[in-house]
């Protein structure tokens, strides 16, 4: 059946069209520039800007990354930290939410009261890096996981999800002899893959673009995740001992920091485009769940 429309409905789709359009532009235009710039030559870069004949691309800015064992140590860092951090999220979160989410059970309002007084104020950057030094975990991959793997709007959000699932399969389980435990393993967290999912995800991306945790905490250079190896590029525009030895001059120097700084870029962004087809379909069922109770 087709649809008619008024003559204010055209126009408002016609602003809408052009808006949207505007959105996808201004979130690819970036995109394409940084990954067109990864593979042009310094010169061509700083003297023409975006080139597309093939005399002026180069893949010098990559050969260069993957042949520093900073970039490829801080890689897999960031690849191991985000990757604890996200079962660990997940872990706290789950385990958390479940019993709060039961109807009945005593005691859950006071912690849940106490979980919102921590959301809304925390103890800061000097208490918590003295609980962490306290805990013997400076410098060590723990201090990068743990603080903050335990997060209460992410409870709330499994909490919310929980709350969602049908009483009638519990009831049914509770009647067929299951304990709790029996009702979370089996019937609870299979029902539960996209909220798990999400906050997976959260996680992985938070983790993943995060620096500051590191930068307090860590002091051994082989430990640093590959965010602080990006920092000193994009920030400190210093680039590491080993990428730039066969440069003659400063000049080039510079040249070839502002090629490794788009090429590493491209490099950090490729787990999370990766990631995302496979986590989508979970992702939009997850959020839209755990976000209408």
């Amino acid at each position: 059946m087709e649809i008619q429309y008024s003559g204010k409905d055209r126009v408002l789709l016609v602003i809408t069209y052009i808006l949207l359009g505007l959105f996808i532009l201004a979130i690819l235009f970036p995109l394409i520039y940084v990954v067109l710039a990864s593979f042009l030559t310094p010169n061509v870069l700083i003297t023409k800007g975006l080139a597309i004949m093939p005399s002026d691309w180069t893949v010098t800015g990559y050969v260069k990354i993957l042949s520093n064992d900073a970039m490829i140590r801080g890689f897999f860092n960031a690849v191991l930290y985000s990757a604890a951090f996200a079962l660990a999220t997940v872990f706290f979160s789950v385990f958390a939410a479940y019993p709060l989410s039961i109807e009945g059970l005593a005691g859950k309002r006071p912690v849940m009261i106490f979980f919102l007084i921590t959301m809304f104020f925390g103890g800061g950057l000097i208490p918590t890096y003295l609980v962490v030094k306290d805990l013997g975990m400076l410098n060590t991959v723990w201090a990068v996981i743990l603080p903050g793997a335990v997060s209460v709007f992410n409870i709330i959000l499994a909490k919310t999800y929980f709350q969602g699932l049908p009483k009638e399969l519990f009831q049914a389980a509770g009647i067929d002899g299951a304990s709790e435990l029996g009702i979370f393993f089996k019937i609870v967290l299979p029902l539960s893959k996209p909220i798990i999912f999400v906050l997976a995800l959260y996680a992985f991306v938070g983790q993943w673009n995060s620096y500051f945790d590191a930068m307090i905490y860590l002091e051994d250079f082989r430990l640093f995740p590959l965010q602080l190896v990006l920092r000193s590029i994009l920030i400190q525009n210093q680039v590491q001992p080993g990428m730039i030895a066969d440069a003659l001059a400063q000049a080039e120097l510079k040249k070839l920091s502002e090629m490794i700084k788009y090429s590493s870029i491209v490099i950090s962004s490729l787990p999370l485009i990766i990631m995302y087809p496979f986590f989508q379909k979970y992702f939009e069922k997850g959020v839209m769940v755990g976000s209408i109770k």
